[in-house]
Order: C-alpha cells, then sequence, then structure tokens
C-alpha cells in the first residue's frame, strides 16, 4: 500500500484514535482503536477517506445522544442503527 502523503510503500496497518464531532454540532467524542496506516518514510499516520466516510455515515443512523464522550472504534461501528443508509449523502 502507498502512502497517501509521499507516496512512499513503506507502510504498516496501525491504530490511532481521534475527535470527532457528531452530526448533529452539539459535542464531540474521542474515538479509539481506529484503523489508520502509518507511513515509515514521511511519518504521516492517517485514516482513509473510505473508512472515514464509513464513520461519518454510521455516526448519521445511530443514536448518537447515547454515546460515552470515549469509545473504542469497534463498540461505535456495532452501535444497533436506526436507518439502513444514510440517505442525504448524494
Amino acid at each position: 500500500m502507498n502512502c497517501e502523503w509521499c507516496q512512499s510503500n513503506n507502510t504498516t496497518q496501525t491504530t490511532k484514535e481521534a475527535y470527532w464531532e457528531l452530526p448533529d454540532g452539539l459535542k464531540a467524542i474521542q474515538i479509539h482503536d481506529i484503523p489508520s496506516i502509518h507511513c515509515q518514510s514521511c511519518g504521516m499516520n492517517y485514516i482513509e477517506e473510505s473508512l472515514v466516510q464509513d464513520i461519518e455515515d454510521h455516526l448519521f443512523l445511530i443514536h448518537t445522544q447515547d454515546l460515552p464522550h470515549s469509545i473504542g472504534y469497534d463498540s461505535l461501528m456495532n452501535q444497533p442503527r436506526i436507518l439502513k443508509k444514510n440517505y442525504f449523502r448524494m
């Protein structure tokens, strides 16, 4: 896999944490253990855009008011959905 920043193929799969603003804009949560890519060449540790979109979509589909301020990625993605898909994405 090539780094999206420097195009090096010296990358490894890892995890990271991030703060994420909820769709209603009223609060942010901390998400732990998000799958990410770490580039040994440039030092970037980033979340792939497709995974960012999956998290954003999932946050639209669940009851976010029930979420704790800190949650693991797997726990977040296992939250029951109230809609089948994000109807707001074109």
